[in-house]
Parts: C-alpha cells; sequence; structure tokens
C-alpha cells in the first residue's frame, strides 16, 4: 500500500544517499534550509514542482520514490 509516510521515507533516504547538503539543496531549490530541513525531517511533503526539482538534484527516479516502480503498484 502506498503511503504519504512511505514516501516521505523514500525522500528523506534519497536526500541522505545523495551526500548533498540541505544548504545545498536549499540553493539548488531557491528555497530555504528550514524548508529543506522540513522535508528531511518528515514535516513537510514540498510542493509538486519543488519535489520535481529536488528528484533531479538527488538523481534519483520520481518513480522511485512515489512507489510505482515496484510491488506497491
Amino acid at each position: 500500500m502506498i503511503t504519504l509516510e512511505l514516501i516521505q521515507k523514500r525522500l528523506i533516504e534519497a536526500i541522505k544517499q545523495s551526500g548533498i547538503s540541505q544548504k545545498e539543496i536549499a540553493e539548488n531549490l531557491n528555497v530555504t534550509i528550514s524548508a529543506v530541513s522540513h522535508i528531511f525531517n518528515g514535516d513537510n511533503l514540498p510542493a509538486l514542482d519543488t519535489f520535481a526539482k529536488l528528484c533531479k538534484i538527488l538523481d534519483v527516479d520520481t518513480n522511485y520514490i512515489l512507489c510505482q516502480d515496484d510491488e506497491y503498484n
């Protein structure tokens, strides 16, 4: 079952595995470090346009983050 918690978990894992600092992510997304911190801590999910940019920055497939490429489908 696809849940927001699973999507958040995958997004947080992708941020951790990227090796890119929250500061760098914030600069690339043109948002505050606080906004990235809220995503990283699982407090918020990014807006759709920010999500798309974030996946590109992290070099991660949006289908993976959204659970569209595995048994959850």
